[in-house]
């Protein structure tokens, strides 16, 4: 009872309170109650049956990371019951390979893309592997090697987004024969080792924004259906987009290819932008096809560059691209502002120095000459 009336004196001091007061107060409480609860590292969890879903939230140690950690053998087995995976900030542990996924008769209503389903039927695949659902790792550690293991004619076909948005793997990773049906969110990721995509198809737009692959990466024969963008991408091993198809505009802008790159066989019914990339070695376009236009500007090119039997059926643009190397193009002939044999980015850079120390000295000069009066 005398709780209670220590309660029921409290009541009217609250009551007699402005009301900006108290809405204060209550904003007050939930920020410092959601504060607690958000510093501590936890999984949260999701409602839906049909996904697995998995949730790093709060401020998480290594330690922390390492302890909440999802299996790889878990997520394959919710695969393998139908489900779609959805993980966030989370630690994936072991290999998973895509393989394991039981096999289910190909029909074209899977897929409702006349192409896609010219391109199964083409290698007279009538069984297919499929994830009915969203394949989704966004800013997750993965610790082993995912990939499909697809070597023989076969696809595993994904019926919801993919998305690797942020991720980390540590490995190889080989997506190589997948066919992705909606949206595809490779947006800046890092693969540590071989990063392959063989005859992929990409049935809506695929973002490789600021992506960084490792050492090998291969995309030969794969289908980009919608916009393709590797805008700030970095090779850091060999480039192999050989034989590749691109339906819309395909955008490399100040993208950086570390070492071989290949795009010969290559064909880009749009758009191909490739102003102020960077090709530090040999890059060849050889038989490949250029229905739109397409961008060099302030492209730099630092070794061979070859064009080789490819066709420009669109304007060309090699406005300030620099060719380190002039006597090393061969298929084509630059127009005098295509920057053969001009400046480098270096070069620029040093001359750029060299004006600026210019103006300090004659500022230097002008100030002794006035104190000498």
């Amino acid at each position: 009872m005398a709780s209670f009336g220590r309660s029921l004196m409290v009541m009217p001091s609250l009551m007699i309170m402005p009301t900006w007061s108290v809405s204060l107060l209550c904003v007050v409480i939930w920020v410092v109650g959601s504060g607690m609860s958000s510093g501590v590292c936890r999984v949260e969890e999701g409602t839906d049956p049909r996904v697995m879903m998995r949730e790093l939230k709060g401020t998480c140690s290594e330690e922390d990371r390492q302890a909440l950690a999802v299996s790889a053998d878990d997520v394959l087995a919710a695969l393998q019951k139908g489900r779609g995976v959805a993980l966030k900030g989370a630690v994936l542990t072991g290999d998973l390979p895509l393989d394991r996924l039981s096999l289910q008769p190909f029909e074209p209503g899977l897929v409702k893309h006349p192409d896609i389903v010219e391109r199964i039927q083409a290698e007279r695949v009538s069984e297919v592997r499929v994830i009915h659902g969203p394949f989704m790792l966004e800013d997750v550690e993965v610790q082993g090697i995912l990939a499909t293991h697809l070597v023989k004619p076969g696809y595993i076909v994904v019926r919801g987004p993919v998305s690797l948005r942020g991720s980390t793997v540590r490995r190889s990773m080989d997506l190589s024969r997948m066919v992705i049906l909606e949206q595809a969110d490779f947006s800046g990721m890092h693969v540590g080792h071989e990063g392959f995509f063989i005859r992929a198809v990409f049935a809506q737009d695929a973002d490789f924004t600021r992506t960084a692959f490792g050492t090998h990466s291969r995309f030969h024969q794969a289908l980009f259906m919608g916009k393709a963008v590797f805008t700030g991408a970095r090779f850091e091993g060999l480039a192999e987009l050989l034989e590749v198809s691109f339906a819309e505009d395909a955008e490399f802008g100040r993208t950086r290819f570390l070492q071989g790159t290949g795009f010969s066989g290559s064909r880009f019914r749009k758009t191909l932008d490739l102003s102020g990339s960077r090709f530090e070695r040999e890059v060849y376009f050889r038989f490949a096809e250029f229905q739109g236009k397409t961008d060099f500007h302030r492209a730099l090119f630092r070794n061979t560059v070859d064009f080789t039997d490819a066709r420009f059926q669109g304007d060309a643009d090699f406005r300030e691209a620099v060719f380190e190397r002039p006597g090393l193009i061969s298929g084509i002939d630059l127009p005098e502002s295509g920057g053969k044999g001009g400046p480098t980015g270096r070069d620029r850079d040093f001359f750029l120095l060299l004006a600026i120390l210019a103006v300090l000295w004659l500022l230097l000069l002008a100030v002794w000459k006035r104190k000498g009066r």
